[in-house]
């Protein structure tokens, strides 16, 4: 009933625990972005179907993939890192089962993982739209993407698993210094404060837009890190996630750093001032 979306980019190391977790599923698609390491090999060998696309963007390469020849009405969308819980994996499959028409995506809370620790208080934005009937989504924003979905979300209670520090902290700084770079274009550019509503933010029906408004109102704070930092750690409660959690919430408060001063930069050259 579920078919299976992989996204790959140089992740042999990660892929065959990703296919392990949904060996349920008759029906897994690799969608790889150029891989230059044995990731298209393993998952030929694992019965995947894989397909080459040359990355632009986030959104595009996942509006990309749903035009895939599924065989299922619904898709699971995952990283390589990330794996479903066997509860999860049951759990969605009955819930597409009885899901009326009106359903088209199912939101679940992913676990992420430092150190062995699960970030059960560090982590920022646990609940994510991945299962989704095909025909009824679109993502948009070319950077930490946003989807669409034509219709109703329901959420499911099992746990999705994510290892973002699979291949090390110094990966996963190379990956989020790209993602910096990408997110102060779309800061000095103006798009990521598109829809900094408060009412959005507070109000919205859907959870979803009520998290793109809040982000939007949060890239408008003065000292943006700091405050995000002291969010983490003191209201979100960080500390109690122990050393993973005090490295986790200043990597984020880090990358936050990172996108102001590249935004600044950016601002910069084209007021013609010196950087």
């Amino acid at each position: 009933m579920i078919s299976i979306l992989i996204l790959t980019r140089n992740e042999e190391q990660d892929l065959p625990g990703c296919l392990d977790s949904v060996a349920w599923s008759d029906d897994v698609h690799i969608l790889d972005s150029e891989s230059t390491d044995r990731t298209t090999e393993i998952a030929r060998q694992r019965g995947a179907t894989v397909t080459t696309r040359r990355f632009d963007n986030y959104a595009a390469q996942r509006n990309a993939a749903l035009q895939l020849p599924f065989r299922h009405p619904w898709v699971l969308f995952l990283d390589a890192d990330e794996r479903p819980t066997a509860e999860l994996s049951a759990e969605m499959q009955q819930a597409v089962a009885a899901a009326p028409a009106s359903v088209s995506g199912f939101r679940m809370r992913r676990r992420d993982f430092l150190w062995g620790t699960w970030l059960k208080h560090a982590q920022m934005t646990p609940y994510y739209v991945r299962l989704l009937r095909v025909g009824h989504v679109h993502y948009k924003r070319e950077v930490n993407e946003i989807v669409e979905v034509d219709g109703d979300i329901r959420e499911l209670q099992s746990p999705l698993d994510h290892f973002a520090f699979s291949k090390g902290i110094s990966h996963w700084i190379a990956k989020h210094n790209a993602y910096s770079s990408q997110e102060a274009e779309l800061l000095a550019n103006g798009d990521a404060i598109h829809g900094a509503s408060l009412y959005q933010a507070f109000f919205a029906r859907n959870f979803h837009e009520r998290r793109v408004a809040q982000k939007a109102i949060f890239y408008e704070l003065p000292l943006r890190p700091l405050i995000k930092w002291c969010y983490m750690m003191f209201v979100r409660g960080a500390l109690l996630d122990g050393r993973a959690g005090v490295m986790y919430a200043t990597l984020h408060s880090f990358y936050e750093f990172l996108i102001e001063v590249k935004c600044q930069e950016l601002l910069r050259k084209r007021d013609g001032k010196p950087i």
